[in-house]
């Protein structure tokens, strides 16, 4: 078979280049671009395997002779740049050889029935790409991101998330009345109030479908979001810790749901 058509591009001040830094660099970027950036063989790998399609697939010119037919044919562009400006647009601590640009989603609809993650204002992206790839782990397959958590199709909560974003319903930017229109209900976690995980799975009273809403981190969740909720559950902690960490309690009370 025959090489994909590509693209040489060797000028670091090339203006397609300065907008995919701008892209893998800044966090919200994305949304004034409307497009995101992912690099690395195995998020790129990922994204095809659900069936992601790119606009545009960039390569280092030292790999693109070698890159698998299924890469250089993913993308309407392909793009190869000197090995050395692939290293300036990533942020990888080993430098990667693929990246995608893929086109932002249009704005998702609230499910109302679905296994569901709540986050209130969780501002650490490696917290959110964590609980991302928990929830998409354990069938809770749409994410509502509150105004003020941190920004979904960010280049480091796409990194953290490890490809769990192309099989997850993801809406961002919502405000606390439109939880309101869930119907399965809501689980608020809380570090000191509430009753303990363990007993609430051993007694079968936690409810499947759900939707647990997961708090900043700090502060914890919201008083608005707090008030819709039908049970507050704990994590106990014999080692005597104040708190678990955000994504930690995620994983526990996520895998306990699923796990009946």
């Amino acid at each position: 078979m025959s090489q994909a058509p590509f693209q040489f591009i060797s000028s670091r001040d090339n203006a397609f280049l300065k907008d995919l830094r701008r892209l893998s660099q800044d966090s919200t970027a994305y949304r004034k671009q409307g497009r995101f950036w992912v690099e690395g063989e195995h998020l790129c790998g990922a994204a095809l395997a659900r069936g992601a399609k790119p606009v545009v697939a960039i390569f280092s010119e030292s790999f693109w002779p070698d890159a698998p037919t299924a890469w250089t044919q993913a993308a309407s562009k392909n793009i190869v740049i000197a090995d050395t400006l692939f290293a300036d647009i990533g942020v990888l601590e080993s430098p990667a050889s693929v990246g995608f640009v893929f086109e932002l989603p249009a704005p998702r609809v609230l499910q109302s029935k679905v296994a569901s993650v709540i986050l209130d204002r969780v501002q650490d992206a490696g917290n959110v790409g964590s609980i991302l790839r928990s929830a998409s782990a354990f069938g809770f397959t749409q994410i509502i991101a509150l105004k003020g958590t941190a920004a979904l199709w960010s280049p480091k909560v796409l990194r953290a998330g490890m490809g769990a974003h192309w099989g997850l319903h993801l809406i961002e930017g919502a405000e606390p009345a439109q939880v309101a229109d869930l119907v399965v209900p809501i689980i608020v976690t809380s570090s000191h109030q509430g009753e303990y995980l363990h007993q609430a799975q051993h007694g079968k009273t936690l409810p499947m479908p759900c939707a647990w809403a997961l708090g900043h981190e700090g502060q914890g969740v919201g008083v608005e979001l707090e008030a819709l909720a039908s049970l507050k559950i704990r994590i106990a902690q014999p080692g005597g810790e104040e708190s678990l960490n955000v994504a930690a309690a995620a994983a526990i009370c996520l895998h306990a749901s699923a796990s009946g």
